[in-house]
């Protein structure tokens, strides 16, 4: 009979308004032992630990739901995958050999685009900050420009004369639609008439014309009326401008911001309550275009969705390395990642889960990271049973702008491990290191 550890007693209160209809919170357990039929243990053991693992078949089912929803309803729609949530090579390829175009938001994410193959008249070109070389080279290759300020009209007024041609552009709004803070330094806005005398001074500058309109109201978006009303207005400017200036508006963009089923701080409904469907939101949009379109054709529709697409595909699995009980009674744990890698843990509230079943009672734990930060926390008050150095957890969903706002500090950035539909684990990120980082120090 083996010895058990002895452990320093403690008392511990137990809060019952946490039990539930499942019981009380000091037995419960969430376990999770597999992704997509492959052993949590055999990935960590095989590609290491921390690893970010990413679904195929999780990414490609969500993208025909929401594909589905729109194009059951709507004969035009285009999906632009937003570079900025996910820009691992192997994931872009994912949502292109899908049918999706590149909505990119910088010079960087535009040459990766235009690296991994996609040409430029099916890049979507956004920001607030383009540079004037990088905007010449998207003007030159057919790209989609999104115009956001009006130095960007001056920047291709420039080019335009430059080259000799006349630039089609579309021209980013803001509105209100009822969601607070309102998204206004993005674009022109659309109650006070920026946004159409911005469309007056590209027509009274002669050198650029109108072909698109696009708005993106807000992230983690609950409120699907929100899009009805965003694209009202929307079609309101397009009737108003091809009115005025005898225009064809080719096309609406109405961005992204469709929630993901992730816990947001504050909200105590779970996501399954308050996340609308992919039907709730395409019921909005696609609606709208029909009730408010003024013009003998219907315009193209675009859609830059991200986080609705990738988040819950998107898995860390970390270890716990050690563990020890702070001057208040409550256990910590120390784990391998941290905020370094879970920059949204700011914003939600993950699903935690466990390797396997472990014998004891749960008592409150706080998750801590490996950085020597004292903010490196991610979870203050999680109820777990006694956890083994070794022991793996399974943080999702974090598909969604984990990965490319993880931070070079302090440790290195882990491998990346994509599951293919077959139900197969390979490496599309290496783990990186001195070489990889490659600093340029002068």
């Amino acid at each position: 009979m083996s010895k058990q550890k002895y452990e320093i007693p403690t008392i511990n209160k137990i809060d019952f308004a946490m039990a539930s209809k499942y019981g009380s919170p000091v037995k419960s357990q969430k376990i999770r032992t597999e992704i997509d039929g492959v052993k949590i243990s055999e990935l960590t053991e095989k590609f290491g630990s921390p690893i970010f693992v990413f679904s195929q078949k999780q990414i490609e089912e969500k993208y025909h739901t929401l594909h589905n929803a729109f194009s059951s309803r709507y004969p035009d729609v285009t999906f632009g995958w937003s570079y900025k949530t996910n820009y691992l090579n192997e994931i872009c390829k994912i949502y292109h050999d899908l049918g999706s175009v590149a909505e990119v938001v910088s010079e960087f994410e535009y040459q990766k685009a235009r690296a991994l193959g996609v040409e430029g008249k099916d890049i979507i070109f956004n920001g607030p900050y383009k540079p004037k070389a990088d905007l010449k080279i998207a003007v030159e290759e057919g790209a989609k420009i999104h115009v956001d300020n009006l130095f960007e009209i001056n920047d291709l007024e420039e080019i335009a004369e430059e080259l000799g041609i006349k630039i089609p552009v579309a021209i980013r709004i803001n509105m209100d639609t009822g969601i607070y803070p309102q998204w206004s330094r993005f674009g022109f806005n659309f109650e006070n008439g920026d946004a159409l005398d911005a469309v007056e001074r590209m027509y009274a500058g002669g050198k650029l014309y109108l072909t698109g309109i696009h708005s993106h109201i807000g992230t983690f978006m609950l409120d699907a009326n929100a899009y009805r009303l965003a694209t009202m207005k929307i079609m309101q400017l397009k009737e108003r401008v091809e009115r005025k200036f005898n225009a064809e508006i080719a096309y609406i963009d109405l961005g992204g911001g469709f929630a993901s089923k992730s816990n947001l701080k504050g909200i105590y409904q779970s996501a399954e309550v308050v996340v609308p469907t992919a039907d709730d939101y395409a019921e909005a949009i696609t609606n709208a275009i029909y009730e408010f379109n003024k013009s003998e054709n219907l315009p193209k529709l675009y859609l830059e969705t991200g986080r609705h697409l990738i988040d819950e595909a998107g898995y860390l699995l970390t270890s716990v390395w050690g563990h020890k009980r702070f001057p208040d009674g409550k256990k910590g744990y120390i784990l391998d990642a941290g905020v370094n890698l879970l920059y949204t843990s700011t914003w939600y509230n993950f699903n935690i889960e466990l390797d396997k079943r472990y014998e004891g009672d749960n008592e409150a734990s706080m998750l801590n990271g490996p950085l020597c930060m004292n903010i490196d926390i991610i979870e203050e008050n999680l109820m777990l049973p006694p956890l083994d150095r070794g022991s793996v957890l399974t943080i999702s969903p974090v598909g969604a702008y984990n990965y490319t706002q993880a931070m070079q500090f302090i440790r290195y950035k882990p491998a990346v491990v994509l599951i293919d539909k077959e139900g197969t684990p390979r490496v599309i990120k290496e783990v990186d290191d001195l070489a990889t980082i490659n600093y340029k120090e002068v």
